[in-house]
């Protein structure tokens, strides 16, 4: 206290502060050793823990009740007191104000982050050909750039632009710019985080919680705002009501557990990361994780055909080669690695979802179906007198469709694949089916033919076999374009639609197998009329060999035929042998 005494006698006030600023400073110097002999916990050795949260940029902010402390750069007041009383300055954000009566002019709703309808605004730009006038100097955006009404502006990595409002942790896309919008979406603040302080309980506080967010959104009718909120330390969305959404179960089948519904949670928490990246540090808990979910699914691609990832090998192989550029931006507000990383731990999220990871009938393998009514059921007459027809395709591609289409899910990276086949396919048919025309054409020029009325009736089913042929591989080739490819949407909607038919998803294995199964009836017709022709204008010599020959290859061509449909000539001759034993 002899330091006290003597700056309270001194009459020069300049050297008094700086007799202060000196004791000030040994203070700072003997704080390490306060804290080292100091026998008491203290939060100076609390390890910081790295969220996606957005870091208030005020370094004296401290919340209590939080597991995130950022170190301020004033002394510790607790140690410093009995050396210097200086007041400390807490920079808390405001509380939110209660709302006022006569705001019910606002609403808000529940919605979950894939319901932002950032892509679907459709805001058009003026039509105009004008001509920029730059000012001299140096470009100067920060009068863009600065806040206006407290909200930040930021843009995405994809380009949109949104807005953060940094002392209550609120992100919108809508333009708050405008000051009546502004207004709403304040008065649409405070009425959530009161409400929210009501129904959650006075232990749930979660403003001003550092790992909390709020996002709003208005709604079609101007009059609504979506909100959520988002919790960075158990990686979820929540609201202050209880909510039933449609789009977050995303028509799954059969959810009934918590920890089953929080698998969806979790996807829709990285929707929002992914929508609003700026101003995160990326964790490494989290790229350690995504890394690790990556070279699984790397592994099971490479072990098992019936990988459950909703990624293909050679997409995954691409996902490796970005994990170690993604270590390098631990820990740094990079919001490209922040947008990459949400968007691949959303997906694989999804994806243990839709499976009921973690459930006890969870799906393990691609093709298995969860659902006991989803059994196939044994065909029906006209589908089996049609495979018979169509020579086996059908009952191909329906293999190969009811492997894409499980449980009313489609397994993309099986999709991409199919497609690629069928349009291989098509292509080849295509040039079969042109070289079945000129034959076509060729054999019809022939003089003798045209005295063989049959043959010449023959000749013209092939034509129109092959020609079928032709423009219906055409048609499927141009259906199945570039969008319905990629697309999963696009996909589900697709195979839902065919679903609706009478025949089901086997109208479309129908479809999709009338390219191959009329290229060969054009073949089959044609072979009838060259044979027609042979037997009707040929000597004895000429069809006592060709009769031979002719026989063999008709049995080897219905043979796989006959194979697929389960008619097999052993099978025949042990019928014949039973039959004649009998009798």
């Amino acid at each position: 206290m002899h330091s006290h005494v003597h700056l309270l006698a001194e009459p020069h006030p300049q050297e008094g502060y700086i007799s202060v600023i000196q004791d000030f400073a040994r203070c700072l110097a003997t704080l390490p050793t306060l804290v080292a002999l100091s026998s008491q916990p203290t939060e100076l050795n609390t390890s910081k823990i790295v969220t996606l949260a957005v870091q208030s940029e005020d370094t004296g902010l401290v919340n209590e009740g939080s597991n995130v402390m950022t170190f301020s750069a004033q002394p510790s007041q607790n140690l410093i007191t009995p050396l210097i009383s200086m007041p400390v300055r807490h920079n808390y954000p405001p509380p939110p104000q209660p709302a006022m009566p006569g705001r019910s002019d606002i609403r808000l709703i529940p919605i979950i982050p894939a319901e932002i309808q950032r892509y679907d605004r459709d805001i058009p730009i003026k039509d105009k050909n004008l001509v920029f006038k730059v000012e001299k100097g140096p470009l100067d955006c920060s009068e863009e750039d600065a806040p206006v009404n407290a909200w930040e502006p930021l843009t995405h990595p994809e380009g949109a632009l949104f807005f953060y409002h940094p002392h209550k942790k609120v992100f919108t896309d809508t333009d708050v710019r405008d000051r009546e919008i502004a207004n709403k979406v304040g008065r649409a603040i405070d009425m959530a985080y009161e409400k929210a302080r009501n129904a959650l309980g006075a232990g749930v506080n979660i403003y001003p919680h550092p790992s909390v967010e709020l996002a709003l959104e208005i709604m079609d009718n101007d009059k609504d705002l979506g909100y959520y909120f988002a919790d960075h330390e158990k990686h979820v969305i929540f609201w202050y009501e209880d909510h039933e959404s449609v789009a977050l179960t995303n028509n799954v089948r059969g959810v009934e557990r918590k920890s089953h519904v929080r698998y969806a949670l979790e996807s829709q928490y990285w929707k929002h990361v992914e929508l609003f990246p700026n101003k995160r540090a990326l964790p490494e808990d989290v790229v350690v994780k995504l890394n690790e979910i990556v070279m699984h699914a790397q592994a099971e691609n490479i072990t098992s055909g019936s990988c459950l990832a909703p990624f293909g090998p050679d997409e995954v192989a691409s996902m490796l080669t970005l994990m170690d550029p993604l270590t390098k931006s631990v820990n740094s507000k990079r919001e490209h690695s922040v947008w990459i990383v949400a968007r691949l731990m959303r997906l694989f999220c999804n994806a243990k979802f839709v499976n009921f990871c973690g459930q006890p009938g969870a799906r393990l393998e691609t093709d298995q179906s969860l659902y006991e009514n989803s059994k196939s059921s044994r065909k029906n007459f006209i589908l089996r007198v049609m495979n018979l027809v169509l020579f086996g395709s059908p009952d191909a591609h329906s293999k190969a469709i009811h492997g894409i289409w499980v449980d009313q899910t489609i397994v993309q990276p099986r999709w991409k694949n199919f497609i690629d086949r069928l349009n291989s396919e098509w292509s080849g048919y295509t040039i079969f089916s042109t070289v079945m025309l000129a034959v076509d054409i060729s054999f019809l020029a022939v003089p003798i033919v045209q005295y063989q009325t049959a043959a010449t009736l023959v000749a013209y089913l092939s034509t129109l076999c092959a020609m079928g042929s032709l423009v219906v591989s055409l048609v499927l080739a141009g259906q199945v374009n570039d969008t319905r490819r990629n697309k999963a949407a696009e996909v589900a909607s697709f195979m839902v639609q065919m679903t609706r038919s009478t025949l089901g998803l086997e109208s479309l294995a129908l479809m999709l197998s009338l390219p191959f199964a009329l290229l060969i009836w054009g073949m089959i017709f044609f072979g009838a009329a060259l044979s027609i022709l042979i037997f009707k204008t040929s000597g004895t010599v000429t069809i006592s060999i060709v009769a031979p020959i002719w026989v063999a290859v008709f049995t080897l061509a219905t043979w796989p035929v006959l194979a697929a449909n389960d008619v097999h000539p052993t099978a025949l001759r042990r019928w014949i042998i039973e039959q004649v034993s009998h009798q």
